[in-house]
């Protein structure tokens, strides 16, 4: 079969680990005796993407492997996947190391997953090493048979839910109705789970939204008094072990950020808040704002990550109904031989949810390098997984249960090994044929029917992870 090649990676991730697996993915297909159109040189920018879809014209191609090297947004996959070619997403799973996320590839399919589904694109997947000739011999038969069919739920009998059940769907739908949240900045180019139409939102959920400009979190970060900030480093300095060993030029600029955010929370009356938090507060404020989100987080005002309105409307409710804080995080590894999947995000998990062996420290971002972050294992416990998800143009709810293990730290940041209650490929081809967001909320409870409940109220399908 004549397969067309890219590879997409971005600067800030491990590049020659991913150029590594790149060329070992390569050297298995060729060893299989299919024949390769294109390099597996890493692209990080449109231009040189441009420049591959152009060479890969000049030949023709039964389809195109599209080899996610490391997460990137999704930008790069919609401009390959342009192609009028039939398309795979390849990405590789990384060893459990307890130190830096130095591929994150399969959060990048997931991302792209979405994107294409929502854009009409069909694709196949692949999460499989670059070694393991599998791939290879399963890449002709993706290639020919086309895309999953879609899950199709029907919408539940509201009525043939508990009475408890329904009344706290009544009771979540009701505050929905009376929430505002605020989103800082915009989402990152290329994160379309991110996106959101206020108009939509107000009407599937009665939700309203009040936007603010990045800058204007910076300017009042930078305002924020010496007494703001001292009092701001005692409390974190109360729940994270080695906050005097980081940066402290950073830690303040972190710190900050705090004020900031917590100004906006209290004047604008936000449940909670969606911030753009890279790469902006790295490269122009010069701090991390991942523990000043969990600190939020913690005091029951969600904090959430890459503007993402809807995850953060994810997590609210997952609080209101446990009545303890949520997480959002991505889901970033799955290993079918121990059947458990990792759910992690940098450092934004709060710090109620450490484990009792591990004490939750203070740390810095893998990749940007700056404080101030929270790390540590998530504590072993039965939770919950949901996602307000608009998958396949229509709102649904995803819910999942999962027990979360003893495990040791699977990735610096925040992160927990989770066993799902239905096998972890299901779980995956689920989350990938759905083309699911990103993004997946995380308690501590069993509030499934809850939610499912909620759904039926919201007159809305449920996708059951």
């Amino acid at each position: 079969m004549r397969l067309g090649i890219v590879a997409i990676a971005l600067p800030t991730f491990d590049v020659a680990f991913a150029t590594a697996n790149a060329e070992a993915a390569v050297a298995e297909l060729v060893r299989a005796g299919h024949h390769i159109v294109g390099t597996p040189e890493p692209i990080m920018d449109s231009g040189a993407m441009g420049n591959a879809i152009d060479g890969l014209s000049q030949s023709p191609i039964d389809g195109l492997v599209i080899l996610q090297a490391t997460f990137s947004s999704a930008s790069l996959a919609i401009q390959a996947a342009g192609a009028d070619v039939p398309v795979v997403l390849w990405a590789f799973p990384e060893e459990r190391t307890g130190r830096r996320l130095r591929l994150n590839s399969f959060c990048g399919i997931n991302l792209a997953g979405f994107a294409l589904t929502n854009l009409d694109r069909p694709y196949r997947w692949i999460y499989r090493s670059p070694t393991d000739p599998r791939a290879a011999e399963e890449i002709p038969s993706l290639i020919t048979s086309g895309p999953a069919p879609p899950a199709i739920a029907p919408v539940a009998d509201f009525e043939a839910f508990s009475p408890a059940a329904r009344r706290s769907a009544v009771a979540v739908r009701d505050r929905l109705r009376a929430t505002t949240v605020g989103r800082v900045g915009d989402h990152p180019d290329g994160f379309q789970p991110c996106s959101y139409d206020a108009a939509v939102l107000r009407d599937q959920l009665g939700v309203r939204v009040d936007e603010r400009p990045l800058p204007e979190l910076f300017a009042r970060a930078e305002g924020a008094t010496a007494s703001d900030v001292s009092s701001i480093r005692v409390d974190a300095a109360a729940s994270l072990v080695g906050i005097d060993d980081v940066d402290q030029v950073a830690l303040d600029r972190s710190l900050r950020l705090k004020a900031g955010l917590q100004s906006l929370v209290d004047e604008g009356h936000w449940a909670g808040v969606a911030t753009r938090c890279w790469p902006e507060a790295f490269t122009e404020f010069g701090g991390a704002v991942c523990t000043p989100m969990a600190m939020l987080t913690e005091a029951h005002t969600p904090g959430s990550c890459e503007a993402d309105v809807y995850g953060n409307i994810t997590g609210l409710i997952l609080q209101w109904l446990a009545d303890q804080p949520s997480f959002v995080a991505d889901l970033v590894h799955l290993d079918a031989a121990d059947d458990t999947g990792v759910f992690w995000h940098c450092g934004l998990a709060p710090v109620s949810m450490a484990g009792p062996d591990a004490p939750a420290r203070a740390t810095i971002h893998s990749n940007r390098r700056k404080p101030l972050l929270n790390e540590f294992p998530l504590k072993p416990g039965r939770i919950t997984l949901a996602r307000v998800s608009r998958s396949r143009h229509r709102h649904r709810l995803v819910i999942g249960g999962a027990e979360m293990l003893a495990e040791p730290l699977a990735f610096n940041g925040t992160a927990g090994v989770a066993r799902f209650d239905r096998p972890v490929d299901d779980v995956m081809a689920t989350v990938l044929d759905e083309g699911l967001e990103h993004h997946y909320g995380i308690v501590y409870a069993d509030v499934r029917d809850e939610l499912r409940a909620l759904a039926s109220l919201l007159d809305w399908p449920v996708v059951e992870l």
